[in-house]
């Protein structure tokens, strides 16, 4: 018992504002006794009141007046509150004698952890705290954790997490099936072939063995452009030039043929080539055609003499050939696991020599495609022996990246619409894959063709891909559709870009 009661005197002696007991009292409180002894008998003005004038006799305080022989009272003011005082702060409960012995302090190293506990025990009966944990003035160490139960007011305004209205989607919705499905009945399993192309005028070509069908993506309409005369003869390539009104068609037969297809006629018949033509691309009034020899020929589509050069750079097939959109440069790839990169040599006669060979393919290159936005960036993929889609800078012939696709790469195409490329493959998932540029990491997969991807073409919006398949089937897939927004943004940039070259 002894033990609590001087804890309790110990506990009140350490808070300054608290009433001592036991103590002497104030002086004041001194001179108003005295005061009231001296008197003959207690009256109303002589009864105590902290805060009020008392009447005090010089003759009868042991305290003179500073100046004697006058006479009168004098007022002396006084706190209204023991132990209080107006004019400084509670000191206890800021805690000041705390704070300034955290601060000044030195850290012990040798502190054991029972000397810790003992200190802490030491410290909440004397304190009625852990000094360790008071914050007043504190500088270091760890934050208080709030009390059980409390609620904070702010935490709507001022909380670490987002709130479910702030959170932005950091994908955006792609579709994991097919938008329509076509059949392509007879369509040859030949990997080197180029057989399907989508106009400016949104006609998609196909070419089925020894025929080619149109097919109108607005009104479903198909139409039957040509067919092969001879039995053993088929359309081995298919390409639009860019404003989508004459096809050119490559055959097994080494010919070249031109077609208005509005008037759903032949306009003429190139022949140059010794064997069939399985790759062809535009650039402005000039077609470049690769063929089985390894040879490739550009052909002035607006005079009669339409061979006007040769590029011999490959010794097997020319399976892919794309004009960069500027024009400037062709790239060619071949089944001898070559690309080519060749300049512009419009107007040129005899054979130039590539800018650029890139050798690292270790398998035949088919899938060749140019970046929509960086002119000098190339995407290439690798058949079966490599599987390899690796991205090039064509002006330093440097490899941005490369990544393995595990399976055969067939075709690739840039997104217009987003920083995105998709790719098309062979055994043993025969799925599309679109891949984040420049990272290139898997954004998903499209999965449904049962045999391997032979082709890749989008739309003239750029928001769907056709895919044909040795399955015999044409899929449509609506991976790059762009939402409401960012659609009437586009129109906005083409309107205002089409009013510059106007004013040009």
């Amino acid at each position: 018992m002894a033990q609590f009661l001087f804890d309790s005197d110990l506990h009140g002696l350490l808070k300054l504002d608290a009433p001592i007991p036991n103590a002497p009292p104030a002086r004041w409180q001194r001179k108003a006794k005295e005061a009231v002894n001296g008197s003959t008998g207690p009256s109303p003005d002589t009864t105590l009141s902290p805060m009020k004038p008392v009447n005090r006799s010089h003759s009868t305080s042991k305290t003179p007046s500073k100046t004697p022989g006058k006479s009168g009272s004098k007022a002396q003011n006084t706190p209204n509150k023991t132990g209080g005082d107006r004019y400084i702060p509670n000191r206890s409960a800021m805690q000041m004698d705390v704070a300034n012995f955290l601060l000044t302090k030195e850290e012990s190293s040798d502190e054991t952890p029972t000397k810790k506990e003992h200190q802490k025990a030491w410290a909440m009966n004397l304190n009625g705290f852990d000094v360790e944990e008071a914050k007043i003035l504190r500088l270091s160490g760890k934050p208080q954790n709030a009390p059980e139960g409390y609620q904070n007011n702010l935490k709507v305004l001022y909380s670490q997490k987002n709130t479910p209205g702030s959170t932005r989607k950091t994908g955006r919705y792609i579709a994991s099936m097919s938008d329509r499905i076509l059949d392509a009945p007879d369509i040859r399993n030949d990997y080197y072939l180029n057989l399907i192309d989508w106009s400016a005028l949104n006609f998609l070509a196909v070419a089925l063995d020894k025929t080619v069908y149109l097919w109108n993506y607005e009104s479903r309409e198909i139409i039957q452009l040509m067919q092969m005369e001879h039995p053993d003869d088929y359309i081995s390539s298919v390409s639009w030039i860019k404003e989508g009104n004459y096809l050119a068609i490559g055959t097994s037969n080494a010919e070249v043929q031109l077609w208005d297809i509005q008037q759903k006629k032949r306009l003429r018949n190139m022949i140059s080539h010794s064997s069939r033509v399985s790759s062809l691309s535009w650039n402005n009034y000039i077609l470049s055609s690769g063929s089985r020899t390894g040879h490739i020929h550009h052909h002035d589509v607006r005079v009669a003499e339409h061979h006007v050069a040769t590029l011999a750079g490959h010794t097997q097939e020319v399976c892919g050939l794309k004009w960069a959109p500027d024009g400037r440069y062709i790239a060619s790839g071949g089944n001898d696991n070559l690309v080519n990169i060749w300049p512009n040599t419009q107007g040129d006669n005899g054979r130039p020599g590539p800018v650029q060979t890139f050798t690292q393919h270790q398998g035949a290159v088919k899938a060749v495609a140019w970046s929509p936005w960086q002119s000098n960036v190339l995407a290439t993929g690798g058949g079966t022996s490599d599987r390899h889609i690796r991205i090039w800078n064509v002006c330093s012939g440097a490899c941005l990246n490369t990544v393995d696709a595990q399976s055969q790469v067939c075709a690739i195409l840039w997104s217009t619409n987003y920083k995105e490329l998709v790719s098309g493959h062979g055994f043993a998932q025969n799925q599309l894959v679109l891949w984040k540029y420049p990272t290139m990491s898997k954004v998903t997969e499209l999965k449904g063709h049962t045999a391997r991807v032979l082709s890749l073409t989008m739309s003239p919006d750029g928001s769907t891909v056709a895919s044909a398949a040795a399955d015999e089937t044409l899929r449509l897939w609506r991976c790059f559709e762009l939402d409401a927004s960012r659609k009437k943004e586009k129109e906005s940039n083409t309107k205002s870009s089409i009013i510059h070259q106007g004013i040009r």
